[in-house]
């Protein structure tokens, strides 16, 4: 395995458009654009592993982020997407109140395959390459059972089974409070009863999403490209099914983007019909002049990081040594970071969007100056 030395950089903001350049193509200003603290390759030939880790951040603590394996259509894809989670992690870290740092990883290749164990034991020695800085978990296109391969070669991972565990559940619950603190901004009232909302997913945390929402007495649409989720949903929550292309224009109180990133697009911003965008999904925003097309509509937007940020707190009760009854306390406590960043960006008349980056930055700046380091983000 080969494993790229540290590389530091400022900050500048990512354009997507990016996407389509080969990787010899401005490759350190990409790593400049995020502020990254290092960048780490690795091969391993008899596996086929091909991975990538992104340490964005280290203020805070040590960088804990999920590795997601994908069939990336181009390096440079993997190597946008790595950057862009692995900053995100970050904030999510640091709105959260958690003495993390933000990291990523990502492992390209077929994630459907059957031959994991060597894939998964090259990521585990990638990971222990950096010697603590980084904390690895599972993410989309892996799972508990990857994360025990990869422990047999690193003891920086969290989510495991017997663990942890799947963070989807905390994960839905974090998000289902948030939404309460939405609609107590935006109503007076947190009550979801009789509210439409708009699911997009019906995955793992869409599922759970959704069995709070039904509790709650929600009226609720979903979507999924897996007509066999969308059946269970129908079934056990009484839920209305659309196609996956018509969730975006269905007239709802909320919409809940829990699958794909960057729906929030030029698009979509055509046809929806909702007083609240607020779910689980990460990047949900294609740029971030969408989230400032929400706010000039009086969509309330309540940023993806800050109410999806469950699953991290999941995962760091491994590393702080939390039972599952503290983990749920953490989580509900992102109802109040939520209502937080909306009073911010009232006050400060800015987008929601830009209210949670101010407050992550400034808690970030804050332990930055405590600790004499440098920051550069």
């Amino acid at each position: 395995m080969k494993s790229s030395e540290s590389l530091l950089a400022e900050d500048s903001t990512l354009s997507s458009a990016d996407a389509g350049l080969s990787l010899d193509e401005h490759l350190f200003d990409l790593i400049a654009e995020h502020g990254h603290e290092q960048i780490s390759f690795a091969s391993d030939r008899r596996s086929g592993y091909r991975g990538v880790i992104a340490v964005h951040n280290t203020i805070l603590g040590p960088a804990l982020g999920g590795t997601r394996f994908w069939d990336y259509q181009t390096d440079a894809e993997a190597f946008i997407d790595v950057l862009r989670l692995s900053r995100g992690m970050t904030y999510k870290a640091a709105v959260a109140g958690l003495n993390l740092g933000g990291g990523k990883s990502v492992i390209l290749g077929d994630y459907r395959t059957k031959e994991r164990e060597g894939i998964m034991k090259a990521h585990g020695r990638h990971v222990e390459s950096l010697q603590g800085r980084y904390i690895t978990a599972e993410d989309v296109g892996t799972s508990t059972s990857d994360m025990d391969f990869v422990r047999q070669e690193t003891t920086h991972v969290v989510g495991l089974a017997g663990r942890s565990g799947d963070p989807s559940p905390v994960t839905a619950f974090g998000t289902y409070r948030g939404m309460q603190a939405c609609a107590k901004f935006r109503y007076g009232d947190e009550s979801l009863e009789g509210k439409t909302v708009a699911v997009q997913g019906c995955g793992h945390v869409g599922y759970y999403l959704l069995k709070h929402l039904h509790e709650a007495g929600s009226k609720l649409v979903v979507s999924d490209i897996d007509e066999a989720k969308v059946k269970r949903c129908v079934d056990e929550f009484g839920a209305t099914a659309v196609a996956p292309d018509e969730i975006y224009g269905v007239t709802a109180e909320i919409f809940a983007p829990c699958a794909l990133g960057a729906i929030i697009n030029d698009d979509t911003l055509k046809v929806l019909k909702v007083d609240i965008v607020a779910g689980a999904a990460n990047n949900q925003l294609a740029e971030e002049r969408h989230g400032d097309a929400l706010d000039e509509r009086d969509v309330l937007y309540a940023p993806d990081y800050v109410i999806n940020g469950g699953g991290l707190i999941n995962v760091n009760a491994e590393v702080e040594g939390w039972d599952l009854d503290k983990s749920h306390q953490k989580a509900s406590e992102i109802y109040d970071t939520v209502f937080n960043v909306l009073e911010i960006a009232r006050d400060e008349g800015m987008p929601t969007y830009r209210a949670a980056d101010s407050l992550a930055e400034r808690r970030i700046a804050n332990a930055a100056k405590a600790k004499g380091k440098h920051l550069y983000m």
